[in-house]
């Protein structure tokens, strides 16, 4: 039969210059799309020979080959799978130019539009997307094949410029040979994507095919220096040159393995190449899940966070796999952003192997697997803090900040995780200075003790010096020393626990149920009403340094804190802003002072001179600059504070 040409429809075009200019912005992955097919056409041929084993042509070593030629620039790919015959080419390989083609388009054009999926894989086809994007990187591509069981071959071959031909041919073997004849920029030496360089073509196959079930196979022409009887180099000898067939993927992905048969040794060195780790993981997570969606995961939390864990330049994500066929790198969609540190795979049918990032992120099926990884990676690190508390704290110092960022983003963002992760978090206690959980703490807490008390400072030993601390630890009360910035975020997000609130020691009245706290705090408010004017004075010469000046009983000898609203941010939650240039978040600041310290003695005799003596005033600043420096915040004028208290110090 002779040669007959055929036009592309429009649709078919429009879709060839989408794939090329605007789905496909990495020019390698056509390999990928081709060595897939070939796969995909070997898996058909297999399964249709269980019941016709005459199909096989006595061929049952299913292969795929690839033959670049660097003299004539071509590429060329070849399977012995299934093959087609004309019908099936015109139809199979133009499945994007059937009606269905225009809603594709359309379907496509709103899903870019709206940021949506597209479901409908069944419109991409085995020879339909992904086959297109080799003219992304050809100028002409030729396609010889033939049918398993028919004697008859096609050939087809066009140039993408809206035109293809067809006609009948010989081809020995079943299966189907592609022959790319590389565009300008993609052969030769000083190209940086030279395809017909057999060392780019193994690392483009082990990056992308690996695990691909059947031997991609390449000849590498070998040369050696010819040797002598004891095996040494014969020194002058002329080089001579052999071809050595090379099969480039591994073929069986260790996760496709049962988990009784795989080595722990198997799971590390397999983490340590594909992660580029040095230490052993900390924690293997191998699950396959068959179902309402199927898909086998390899998960490692690493023995170590690395530095750049909570950067910007951090990218964390799982690679993903369609049927061992490699699809992305790091996809961020897949887990919550407090288990960034997690990495791994996905392998999963269900995940398209074709169309953009983007689209893909926005898959059902990806979702589905995400929020059952989240729940298994979750229910696992439970495990281990109930049954290897050691092991669990391990990671906590790794990892305990992005659980505890991630109480407080799900908020931001209206997920809501605190119930999924506030039995996970630990806190340093004063009981102790040893790790405990919110529920640890609770369970020992008096029956009289209506909140959960937690203090905010730089280390323990800061905490310990507190002036707030010393009540609190003369009657026993256990406090939870939050050490992180983004700690006291997290309890602001938790807000209770178990109908207990959390507290903390330098925020509003702390609530103490026993007699002698009660008895304390009349006393306190007997003073307050006696020393009206006195208080009153002290806040009119703070000025707008602080939102309100009280006397306290939760002082003992300290003479003075600086404490937060109820109702605003903390004054350590304002510092944290401030370190992340965000001063715009202020705590509303009351300067709170021990009316049994005999500094207030001193001020009430300052005051029966007059509010307006500079002696009274400089009193007032000093104790709030006191109060600003055990919290480890510098006074508004360093300069000025050192020279009054060294004026105090010369009388």
């Amino acid at each position: 039969m002779a040669k007959e040409t055929f036009e592309f429809q429009a649709e078919t075009q429009q879709l060839l210059d989408l794939m090329v200019h605007s789905i496909y912005t990495n020019h390698e992955i056509f390999l990928r799309e081709l060595i897939s097919n070939a796969s995909d056409a070997i898996d058909k041929l297999h399964f249709e020979s269980l019941t016709n084993n005459e199909l096989l042509e006595g061929d049952a070593n299913f292969e795929i080959h690839l033959v670049p030629d660097e003299q004539n620039h071509t590429l060329t790919i070849s399977d012995n799978g299934i093959g087609m015959n004309r019908k099936e080419v015109i139809e199979d390989i133009g499945t994007i130019a059937k009606s269905g083609t225009k809603a594709f388009l359309a379907k496509l054009k709103e899903a870019r539009e709206s940021n949506t999926e597209i479901t409908d894989k069944e419109m991409i086809g085995q020879f339909g997307v992904g086959f297109y994007s080799a003219f992304m990187v050809a100028d002409n591509v030729t396609i010889v094949t033939r049918k398993a069981g028919e004697t008859e071959a096609v050939r087809w071959e066009s140039t993408g410029d809206g035109k293809y031909s067809i006609e009948a041919c010989e081809k020995e073997k079943h299966g189907t040979t592609i022959i790319l004849t590389l565009s300008q920029g993609f052969y030769g030496e000083k190209s940086e994507e030279n395809y017909t360089d057999r060392y780019k073509l193994q690392e483009l196959v082990k990056k992308y095919s690996d695990y691909i079930r059947y031997p991609v196979k390449m000849n590498f022409v070998i040369e050696e220096t010819p040797k002598d009887a004891d095996g040494k180099p014969i020194e002058g000898a002329e080089k001579t040159k052999r071809n050595e067939e090379r099969t480039l993927n591994s073929m069986q992905p260790l996760w496709t393995r049962n988990k009784s048969d795989i080595k722990k040794e198997e799971y590390t060195d397999f983490f340590k190449h594909q992660f580029f780790e040095w230490e052993d993981p900390m924690e293997i997570f191998h699950t396959k899940v068959e179902g309402t969606v199927e898909y086998t995961a390899l998960l490692y939390i690493p023995a170590h966070a690395p530095f750049n864990l909570y950067y910007s330049d951090y990218e964390p994500g799982i690679q993903l796999y369609s049927r061992h066929v490699f699809i992305m790198d790091k996809c961020k969609d897949l887990l919550p952003d407090y288990l960034r540190f997690v990495k791994g795979l996905v392998d999963s049918p269900d995940l398209s192997l074709n169309i953009s990032r983007e689209l893909l992120q926005q898959s059902r099926e990806l979702k589905l697997i995400g929020r059952n990884l989240e729940k298994n990676i979750l229910k696992t690190l439970e495990r281990t803090l109930q049954k290897d508390r050691e092991k669990y704290e391990k990671f906590w110092a790794e990892y305990g900040k992005s659980l505890k960022i991630g109480i407080y983003n799900s908020l931001v963002s209206g997920e809501n995780k605190v119930d999924q992760l506030k039995n996970l978090l630990l806190f340093t206690s004063s009981k102790d200075g040893k790790l405990c959980t919110i529920k640890e703490y609770c369970d020992r807490m008096p029956e009289n003790q209506k909140k959960i008390y937690y203090a905010s400072g730089k280390d323990k030993e800061t905490i310990d010096q507190m002036p707030q601390m010393e009540l609190l630890r003369d009657k026993g009360i256990e406090v939870l020393y939050m050490l992180d910035p983004v700690d006291e975020f997290a309890l602001e997000g938790i807000r209770e626990y178990d109908g207990k609130q959390f507290h903390s020691i330098s925020r509003g009245d702390l609530d103490l149920d026993d007699v002698e706290s009660q008895e304390a705090k009349k006393e306190t408010e007997t003073l307050s009403k006696t020393n009206e004017d006195l208080i009153k004075d002290i806040k009119e010469a703070l000025g707008n340094r602080v939102s309100d000046v009280k006397l306290t009983n939760r002082l003992k000898s300290g003479a003075v804190c600086l404490v937060a609203d109820e109702a605003g941010p903390s004054i350590a939650m304002e510092q944290a802003f401030a370190g992340a240039n965000n001063p715009l978040l202020k705590a509303k600041r009351i300067l709170e002072i021990n009316p049994h310290h005999d500094l207030f003695a001193r001020l009430q005799n300052l005051h029966t001179d007059g509010k307006d003596s500079a002696d009274f005033k400089d009193y007032c600043t000093m104790l709030y600059d006191q109060a600003l420096l055990i919290e480890g915040i510098l006074p508004d004028d360093p300069i000025a504070f050192a020279n009054k208290v060294a004026q105090l110090m010369a009388k």
